[in-house]
Order: structure tokens, then sequence, then C-alpha cells
């Protein structure tokens, strides 16, 4: 199969200005009706055993990709992951590696709320350089 560039390339050498201008034409269409579309990024939920299950049921009776299940579901294709190949949050163990490093982003997350905002004083002031110690020969 050929590139769109080794096509143009093969346009040019064969002097075909005609059909180069046509691909031009081409692409200016493609650029004016191209968007962007807005990544899906989902704030998940919070991991429960429940919630690992529902991943396993439907990971097992549909056809659904990780991907579909996580935004099906709200949480990050991570998770999902995570639950699919390696069996975590299936437990309701506090001490369970993923629900202290949960607990612990949780708690950072209430620290920074509560903070009250910090104004800035400006610019922090250069630090001065340290004299570089003199040698003493006598």
């Amino acid at each position: 199969m050929t590139t769109l560039k080794e096509f143009e390339e093969a346009l040019k050498e064969q002097g075909m200005r005609q059909a180069l201008r046509v691909l031009e034409k081409l692409r200016e269409r493609d650029r004016a009706r191209r968007k962007v579309a807005p990544a899906r990024r989902v704030v998940g939920q919070r991991m429960t055993p429940e919630l690992a299950r529902r991943i396993l049921e439907l990971h097992e009776t549909t056809g659904m990709t990780q991907q579909e299940i996580a935004f099906e579901l709200g949480v990050n294709q991570g998770r999902v992951n995570e639950v699919i190949k390696r069996g975590k949050w299936l437990t309701d163990d506090p001490d369970a590696p993923e629900a202290v490093a949960r607990d612990k982003a949780d708690a950072r997350i209430r620290r920074q709320q509560e903070r009250p905002a910090t104004r800035s004083k400006g610019p922090a002031r250069p630090r001065r350089a340290k004299d570089p110690p003199q040698l003493k020969l006598f």
C-alpha cells in the first residue's frame, strides 16, 4: 500500500500538476472539516469490591473493551485493567495495597482542600552565593 506522501511524490515525478492541485484542494477541504473532539476524561468514582465485581461481570458477559467498560462505569481504564488482569479491588481488605494507596491519595486531597489559599509574597529573592573558602598559606 502506498502512503499519501509517496503518492504525491509520484505525481510530482510524473509532472501531473492538475492531479497535485486536486490533491491539495482535498487536503484543504479535510483540514477545514477536521475538528478535535474533546477527550473523554473521566473523574472516577471510588473503587469498591462491588464495582470490581460489576467490571468482571461486564467483561465476562459482554464483548465490551476495557475502555468501554471504564466509560460505562465512570472509572479509569487502568482500574478496569487492574481488576481484570490482577484481581485487584475484589476484597474489602483495608490493608490491601490498592486500598492503602487510595486512602493516602484521598487524605492528601482533603489536606490540600482544607489548606487556606496562600498569597504569594512576590518573586523569591535569589540566594547569595557563599564566598569560596580562602586558603591560608602561613
